[in-house]
């Protein structure tokens, strides 16, 4: 990852509010566990040129892994692939979570052909890489090479994504993390002190952070 992009990055999802810190009051996940941070990087795509210039350092960290197809995860990365394959003049497909109900009962969509099919997977973001497992062994199964998947934002704070990145053979690039994120809202005063710490603690210890909360709440 670079670090210069990196908080670049940061700062153009935190400048369209593309994710939020509210250490007062925590956001509650699928999980059920609170925390103080919230990835929207579907918000991203209505702002055209903080997405323009996301896309193009996303372009310059892919093109060199030569891939053949750009595959979206539905729904969320889709319209990244799209943008993608767009500016690499690439065959764009995307995957969905479980077959089609109807027609050809399609899981993957769009058009391979030809010997060569090494393909990108396309989402995000990347918590601990569940929703990845899905996509990439639906690509398998359909004959297809994976070895990297790309996100926007990597949360790097939990163990267990590295080792079921390892577990599925993946290599995950990102431009930006939680831990550019932190630098970038220190060094410009994004939030205050009491802030800035909460969501530190967060970070180096996310599920102590949820247990401190909601017992300090109950």
């Amino acid at each position: 990852m670079n670090k210069e992009i990196a908080h670049k990055v940061a700062k153009l999802l935190l400048d369209s509010e593309s994710i939020l810190i509210n250490t007062k009051e925590p956001f509650t996940y699928t999980s059920g566990k609170v925390g103080p941070t919230y990835c929207d990087m579907r918000r991203l795509i209505s702002f055209p040129e903080t997405r323009s210039e996301i896309m193009g350092y996303a372009a310059d960290l892919i093109k060199p892994l030569g891939m053949d197809y750009l595959a979206g995860g539905e729904t969320a990365g889709i319209p990244y692939a799209a943008f993608l394959a767009e500016r690499l003049n690439a065959p764009m497909l995307y995957v969905r979570k479980k077959p089609k109900g109807h027609g050809r009962m399609a899981q993957i969509e769009g058009h391979v052909s030809g010997d060569s099919k090494n393909v990108i997977l396309i989402e995000d973001l990347m918590t601990v890489g569940t929703s990845q497992k899905i996509f990439v062994d639906a690509l398998r199964e359909a004959g297809m090479t994976i070895q990297n998947s790309f996100v926007i934002f990597s949360y790097d704070i939990y163990p267990q994504s590295k080792e079921n990145l390892k577990e599925m053979a993946i290599d995950c690039h990102a431009i930006t993390n939680w831990w550019a994120v932190l630098d970038v809202v220190k060094k410009e005063n994004y939030f205050d002190n009491e802030t800035i710490s909460s969501l530190e603690e967060f970070l180096n210890a996310p599920e102590d952070w949820a247990e401190n909360f909601q017992k300090k709440a109950s």
